[in-house]
């Protein structure tokens, strides 16, 4: 769907660590942009944007929020569940929800956001919902773009925040021996990634997105501390004692830890070279180490 100026592009979850980034590169790249979200008055002001009142889980205003959309894009995301709020409903019927109604209203183009690991076969509740949810969003719309980013950081958000925030502790415990491995991808990457597939004219059906390097977990978490002149120890810990952790991380308001987040260090999270990525929609991906303070060894 090339852009030819003031095309109109609703976008759910817009407020979001990645939304806003998509936000602004969809505003930059010239387009009208509706940004659905629950609370509008979150949307941070901008020429060419309006915030819509809209949750995924309401037929009525989904319906309203997408008609007149030449494309949608659905970076919506629900880490924890609370006060009823559940992953399937939100990941599977709630983007399913989407993508019908989408479709319904013409929408030429719909961008999904998930993530490398989603399986719909894991005995995880957050994992599999990002799976099944894939499956129900294709079923839904068909010639939906399924869009998985890696772990994401920016310079002051992100994964790179959360690692430099635990190497200021005496003590960081590892996810099982840390050997698991992750290609971390910048969320101004991601997000014009999304520009890129809607000027595309013929997308591919899912794109896997990680930066230039991939880093075994400890050694991430060594780069960072010496880059921020930090020398904690990084305890190895078993998965049954981070699965304790995190549900009881997850009683807290904000929880720090989800056992999605821990069921994804299970594995390796990297792109699969057998699917495109940045490099097939021209984008050059930023390296994680040049957000890092430079600090020189003394001489002599």
């Amino acid at each position: 769907m090339p852009d030819d100026g003031g095309v109109l592009v609703t976008l759910f979850g817009g407020t979001g660590f990645l939304g806003q980034r998509i936000a602004a590169a969809l505003l930059e790249e010239g387009y009208a942009l509706r940004v659905a979200v629950r609370r509008p008055e979150r949307a941070r002001p901008r020429e060419g944007l309006r915030a819509v009142r809209a949750d995924l889980h309401d037929e009525t205003a989904v319906a309203a929020a997408v008609e007149g959309a030449a494309a949608v894009v659905n970076a919506a995301g629900l880490y924890l569940e609370r006060g009823g709020a559940g992953f399937r409903a939100f990941h599977v019927e709630g983007a399913a929800r989407l993508a019908r109604l989408a479709r319904a209203a013409g929408a030429a183009r719909l961008v999904h956001l998930s993530g490398i690991g989603a399986d719909a076969a894991s005995p995880d509740a957050y994992v599999r919902s990002r799976g099944e949810g894939e499956a129900a969003v294709a079923a839904a719309f068909p010639g939906a773009i399924l869009l998985r980013p890696s772990a994401l950081f920016g310079p002051d958000a992100g994964l790179l925040a959360v690692l430099r925030g635990l190497v200021r502790l005496p003590v960081v415990p590892l996810f099982g021996r840390g050997e698991q491995r992750l290609q971390p991808v910048h969320v101004g990457d991601a997000a014009q990634a999304v520009v890129r597939i809607l000027a595309e004219r013929q997308p591919a059906p899912l794109y896997e997105l990680g930066g230039p390097r991939a880093y075994r977990y400890a050694e991430l978490l060594r780069l960072i501390a010496r880059a921020e002149g930090r020398r904690p120890l990084l305890l190895p810990c078993p998965f049954a004692l981070w699965e304790v952790a995190a549900r009881l991380a997850e009683l807290l308001p904000a929880a720090p830890l989800t056992r999605g987040q821990v069921a994804l260090m299970r594995r390796d999270n990297l792109p699969s070279p057998a699917l495109p990525g940045l490099a097939e929609l021209g984008i050059r991906p930023r390296d994680l180490e040049a957000l890092l303070p430079l600090r020189h060894s003394p001489s002599g």
